[in-house]
């Protein structure tokens, strides 16, 4: 991800701009930063996921929403594209266009190569500070794993590993479970390589 010039914009200017292009952009610090394009595999983890809440959370006050919606912090003035996020009722929204949401209660994102470190870094750090946020998810492309960060007392975050098919998060703020077999169905894995540290035949 890079800046899209050496320049600073505004929020409106930025807004003007990324609702009129045809590729998404986020908005940090008063530059628009360039979002890379997603592969296969994280395309069909986001559907999968997408798949999955909608199910759940029909007739609840919750909605999940994919890739399309933004998320803004009101105290980092960032706007966002999370992978996944779900907001409860009353949904809060800046503005009439209705696509930037103000209240996540969950959000997630999968990981890649070029967006692991801005996902654990500053992207957790603005999403932090989002009062409503109580679960936030980082889920591996390479194999069936994902780590939940649940909000506990004092704004503490909480980190729970969920590994293997077998497994599930449960989400307790949106009361759901997911099972890491729908998260990952219909995604190969590449073989993982294993240390052979087996002494050497006398």
């Amino acid at each position: 991800m890079s800046a899209l010039e050496q320049t600073r914009y505004s929020p409106e200017e930025y807004l003007e701009i990324d609702r009129q292009a045809d590729t998404r952009s986020e908005y940090v610090s008063g530059e628009i930063l360039a979002m890379a394009g997603a592969s296969r595999q994280h395309n069909r983890i986001t559907i999968n996921i997408s798949s999955a809440l909608s199910s759940r959370l029909a007739g609840t006050p919750c909605e999940p929403f994919a890739t399309d919606l933004r998320v803004k912090g009101r105290a980092t003035g960032a706007y966002v594209y999370p992978d996944a996020v779900v907001g409860c009722a009353p949904l809060e929204f800046e503005d009439s266009a209705l696509d930037i949401l103000l209240n996540p209660v969950v959000i997630m994102e999968v990981l890649s190569p070029s967006t692991e470190s801005k996902d654990r870094g500053w992207k957790f750090a603005h999403y932090r500070r989002i009062e409503t946020l109580q679960d936030y998810l980082l889920i591996a492309q390479s194999k069936p794993f994902l780590e939940h960060y649940t909000r506990g007392h004092n704004d503490q975050w909480i980190l729970t590993e969920v590994e293997g098919l077998d497994s599930a998060v449960t989400l307790t703020s949106i009361g759901c479970e997911l099972p890491l077999s729908e998260i990952y169905a219909r995604v190969e894995f590449a073989p993982q390589l294993t240390l052979d540290v087996r002494p050497p035949n006398d």
